[in-house]
């Protein structure tokens, strides 16, 4: 054989098969290929060839070449790494750089084409409708709307031979964007910030920056000129903009719009999958240079990528918790080091590991401390619900009420927060005291009023609401226990029946169209009173809105782990900060049973920089992140004995490395899941191990049974 091929499969292996490369087929690393594995052909990506002179084992020829365009050097590099990183095999990240491929091509469109035959009579309908034709590809009904006629009149030129119809592929469009559009009007802040940007990206080469700008300062149209800046740079330049939620999607992508003249593409769940297809050949192509996507778009094959924008870096939605398991922040960090190019992490309230590194000089740190134009950030107030409770089976506290009456008669927006969906999230039987829970799970299973049903958020089970107990069998004995976004909105349409109220969840709002149209309706004043989860708690302009009220501020503090805190800061602030974001000043008001808790205090006075100081001398005390480094084992299985014998197994064979612990093996806190028991381990190391290398060596020495799933979380946000 004149060469090999390592052959890179989307399957459970941990390396690269080899295959000889047949005479004539002149493969490249990158190039998509079939080839044998058992009985059959599967599509997998060249990751090296080499010389096969000397080679004495036979090995099976690559079947065919395909056509595809070749994944980049970087792209197939960032999915090695990731999967190094991650401690997974590479058939995972390779499975989502492929992704697109696996979609559909499009369906071929019917348009109207001439001819040549001249129409038996002439008339100026008939005129206008061939004068039509040669301005473009139209489909029948388009043709007519763009000649100003019936959809007869062309029925008829088509019945004389005059015009057909015919199928064809219609190449999508991704047009150049227009950078001689004038930038938005920076206030001097803004200004300092995108000129630091721009002197980055002139640097050349791998560059990291920390954009820390309060809520509402203006920090997108920062990173706008930044993106200009490097498109002008280099015709052939590819810009990524990563967003923690589809619903920013449709917002951020109005403004680029405004900005460029064009439409971005979109990689994101809610994208159909032939449009994913053709935005998977574009960004290969090198055709689309602006890309907005969720936390998979790290994973396209871009060309050349130049520019890497993390729109609320803080955000956990960048964690993927399941299948493929990566922090997409880090992972952005890590793609534009192998690109050699640029990365931005946008935040009004940073995480502590991006502040940590702009504290150590790693990331430049360009701050934006005060509200674009004349907004100021809103007054907080703390309601102690222990001073002050709302009414026996009421949620809202009086002086949050009185806000909101006060509100409503000024003809201004109130928003109620309250991160947890559904009417209800535990049903219990006031007879037996049954908490009713998922089949073969622990989690409880939510009220959804709505649709009458009971779901849980973690499989998506679902089952009618019974009129008995399950488990006793008293009839309406089932009570519903706690508030969740329905039932605050119940509350708020007892106290407001004129006003117009809406709920924003992803149980209310499940497409990308629902909710362009519920924030549209927002933005222009056409909701009263919005009810929401962490859906509107973010990214989202409401020009009227000046009061936002949060029903439970304590309700991330419960249950914790080690970012507890954190996270409740971070969305606490983003949802305050949607209040008062325009020239009517806001206020935010949060309910709470522990106002001493310094989360609530840090919040009250608006001292991020105290509550990051008392954070990080924690984190420091306890060598937790960013001073040290942690990862998961999670493993599962049907048999508790077996699933024990195993995890005993891993617990006797642990490596011993200095500067690193382990905890565990113990019961999971969601024990069962599916039908399947579940033990975790916990690693802490220092900041100087190598835990992928601990984690890889110390997994490869206990076998794991057949019935017994693995997985390995390098930084855990999750501790169920």
């Amino acid at each position: 054989m004149s060469r090999i091929a390592s052959v890179l499969l989307p399957m459970p292996l941990p390396e690269a098969f080899d295959y000889a490369e047949p005479d004539g087929m002149d493969l490249i690393v990158g190039d998509h290929v079939a080839v044998p594995l058992g009985p059959r052909l599967l599509r997998g990506v060249v990751t090296a060839l080499r010389d096969g002179a000397g080679h004495n084992r036979p090995l099976k020829p690559v079947a065919d070449k395909l056509a595809d365009p070749p994944l980049p050097p970087n792209t197939l590099a960032f999915v090695q790494w990731a999967a190094r990183y991650a401690v997974d095999a590479p058939a995972w990240p390779l499975a989502m750089a492929l992704r697109g491929l696996r979609a559909p091509q499009p369906k071929p469109q019917k348009v109207v084409v001439a001819t040549g035959m001249l129409p038996a009579k002439d008339t100026p309908a008939r005129t206008r409708a061939l004068e039509a034709v040669e301005r473009g590809a139209f489909s029948p009904a388009a043709l007519a709307a763009e000649a100003g006629v019936s959809s007869s009149v062309i029925k008829g030129l088509v019945g004389e031979g005059v015009l057909a119809i015919e199928l064809v592929e219609v190449a999508a469009e991704f047009a150049e964007p227009d950078l001689t559009l004038p930038p938005a009007s920076l206030n001097p802040s803004q200004a300092a910030a995108a000129k630091a940007l721009d002197a980055m990206l002139a640097e050349g080469g791998f560059q990291a920056a920390l954009l820390d700008g309060v809520t509402g300062s203006g920090k997108t149209e920062v990173y706008l000129e930044t993106v200009a800046t490097a498109l002008a740079a280099d015709p052939t330049a590819q810009v990524l903009i990563l967003l923690p939620e589809i619903a920013l999607t449709q917002a951020v992508i109005g403004r680029f719009a405004a900005r460029f003249g064009v439409q971005p593409a979109e990689w994101h769940s809610g994208v159909a999958p032939p449009r994913r297809r053709q935005v998977w050949e574009a960004v290969a192509g090198g055709r689309a240079r602006i890309v907005i996507g969720a936390r998979s778009a790290l994973f396209l094959p871009y060309r050349k990528l130049s520019l890497i924008v993390v729109d609320e870096e803080h955000d956990g939605s960048y964690k993927q918790e399941d299948g493929f398991i990566y922090q997409a922040r880090d992972l952005a960090v890590a793609r534009a080091k192998l690109e050699e190019g640029a990365v931005v992490l946008a935040s009004a309230t940073p995480s502590l590991e991006s502040l940590w590194n702009a504290e150590q000089g790693r990331y430049r740190w360009l701050k934006l401390s005060a509200r674009h134009g004349s907004a100021q950030l809103p007054d907080v107030t703390l309601i102690d619900l222990r001073e002050t409770p709302p009414e026996h089976g009421r949620w809202l506290s009086p002086p949050l009420v009185k806000a909101m009456v006060e509100t409503y008669q000024r003809g201004e927006q109130s928003l109620l927060f309250l991160n947890r969906r559904g009417y209800a999230p535990l049903v219990l039987c006031k007879a037996c005291g049954e908490k009713l829970t998922a089949p073969d799970t622990d989690s409880w299973l939510v009220e959804h009023r709505y649709t009458g049903r009971l779901v849980c958020h973690l499989t998506g089970f679902s089952m009618v609401k019974p009129l008995a107990c399950p488990h006793c069998g008293a009839k309406e004995s089932l009570v519903s226990i706690g508030p969740g976004v329905e039932r605050v909105e119940e509350e708020a349409r007892s106290l407001f029946p004129e006003a117009r109220i809406a709920v924003f969840s992803s149980d209310t709002v499940m497409e990308p169209d629902a909710a362009r149209t519920l924030i549209a309706a927002m933005e222009q004043g056409e909701i009263d009173i919005l009810v929401a989860t962490q859906a509107a708690a973010k990214g989202h302009n409401f020009p009227n809105l000046t009061l936002v009220g949060v029903v439970d501020a304590d309700l991330g503090l419960r249950g914790g782990d080690l970012r507890a805190g954190e996270r409740t800061f971070q969305l606490l602030a983003q949802a305050a900060g949607r209040a008062g974001r325009h020239e009517k000043p806001g206020r935010a008001m949060l309910q709470t049973y522990a106002p001493e808790h310094s989360v609530m205090q840090a919040l009250a006075a608006q001292d991020r920089d105290a509550f990051v100081e008392a954070e990080m001398e924690m984190r420091e005390a306890a060598r937790l992140p960013p001073f040290g480094r942690l990862a998961a084992v999670i493993a599962s299985g049907p048999d508790a004995v077996a699933l024990e014998a195993y995890v005993k197994a891993l617990a006797a064979v642990i490596p011993n490395a200095e500067g690193v612990e382990v905890f565990g093996p113990a019961d999971a806190p969601l024990a069962l899941v599916r039908g399947r028991r579940r033990k975790r381990f916990l690693v802490r190391a220092d900041r100087n191990v190598d835990l992928q290398g601990f984690m890889a060596a110390w997994r490869a020495r206990a076998k794991i049974p057949s019935s017994v799933r693995v997985a390995i979380d390098i930084d855990p946000y999750s501790f169920l």
